[in-house]
């Protein structure tokens, strides 16, 4: 098959974009997404062209390191799949295809499909871990927690950070991330000593980073490949409040 791609390309942060257009021939139907991204980049660089920069690592769908926006879809028109699993035999022969980067302020351009995600991280070292001495790996049993609890605990835990939650929503907010990273603690008792200052820190931080706010169009929910839910945010919330109403 032949595809056709418009692609963003940025010398950097300070330079301006442009789509420049392609054409890939003999596209395999098997390929991933990245993998006809691998094959443009070897024909550039045959061709004397500097290649498309572009984020990957595990390309199992697991790191989150991967994310564009294909066809104006975070990760493109495949749902629950990050882009690194979105294979070719889901689009058609003569197709064009148009891939950019995350847009979002808190989101900035490094080069062509790149962008600084270092605010996740940040986010993360205001509170999205547990610092309380625990000992040694208790038995399995000395900590009951309840199947469901445990469950939605494991589900808000599979955020892989990857930021599409970002770039789908309307007002750029990281609210499923950094719910999920609150709800996922917050839920088992390992969390509970830190839960009002880690709530109040990561939301404080995710504010301070210029993300927008939640308004409930649940477009993030929607793209997300790990399909975590909107309930996270709900829980992020409820947290919130409890933790300033007993400051």
């Amino acid at each position: 098959m032949t595809v056709h791609l418009r692609i963003w390309r940025q010398a950097g942060p300070d330079s301006p974009g442009r789509l420049a257009e392609y054409t890939v021939e003999d596209v395999n139907e098997h390929m991933s997404f990245l993998e006809l991204l691998d094959v443009l980049n070897e024909k550039l660089i045959t061709e004397g062209e500097e290649p498309i920069e572009f984020d990957n690592d595990c390309r199992e769908g697991i790191c989150g390191s991967c994310g564009l926006m294909v066809g104006g879809v975070a990760h493109g028109p495949q749902p629950r799949t990050a882009i690194c699993q979105l294979h070719m035999r889901h689009f058609n022969d003569g197709d064009t295809i148009v891939v950019e980067p995350w847009r979002a302020t808190a989101f900035p351009i490094i080069k062509d499909l790149v962008v600084d995600r270092s605010a996740f991280d940040r986010i993360m070292a205001a509170g999205g871990y547990v610092s309380v001495k625990t000992g040694g790996a208790p038995d399995a049993n000395a900590l009951p927690v309840t199947k469901e609890d445990a469950d939605l605990a494991m589900d808000y835990a599979s955020c892989i950070g990857c930021g599409a939650c970002v770039a789908a929503c309307p007002n750029s907010s990281a609210s499923l991330f950094t719910a999920s990273k609150i709800a996922h603690l917050a839920m088992l008792p390992q969390g509970t000593p830190e839960r009002r200052r880690r709530v109040l820190n990561m939301v404080d931080q995710m504010e301070a980073e210029g993300f927008g706010d939640c308004s409930n169009h649940a477009e993030c929910e929607a793209v997300c490949p790990k399909g975590i839910s909107i309930s996270a945010i709900a829980l992020m919330r409820r947290e919130y409040v409890r933790a300033v109403l007993s400051s």
